[in-house]
């Protein structure tokens, strides 16, 4: 087994896996934003987000509702320019802007 602070970034996968027989989806990711998200929904819905395993560091891996897992359609840059202005009016700063 190797140790998960030697694996490279292109190693730390996430990898989400369901079938049609059941309902639910396993996830299981080295990535650090999804395994807080996937640790708070776990904590807010004990019954439906379940978790299996939750290593600070490393691999965590979930159960959770197939209707968790969706795939969308890229922002086109009208909205992400529309998104910008609006967050500019709200007085919201960029992720990372200290100013």
């Amino acid at each position: 087994m190797r140790d998960d602070s030697k694996l490279t970034k292109a190693e730390r996968e996430t990898i989400i896996i369901f079938d049609e027989e059941h309902d639910t989806a396993k996830v299981s990711t080295y990535n650090t934003r999804l395994r807080k998200k996937l640790a708070e929904l776990a904590a807010a819905w004990p019954g439906q987000i379940v978790t299996i395993s939750a290593p600070e560091k490393g691999e965590a891996t979930y159960i959770v509702p197939k209707a968790c897992v969706t795939i969308r359609a890229p922002y086109s840059e009208e909205r992400k320019c529309a998104d910008r202005v609006r967050a500019q009016n709200a007085g919201r700063r960029p992720r990372g802007d200290r100013s």
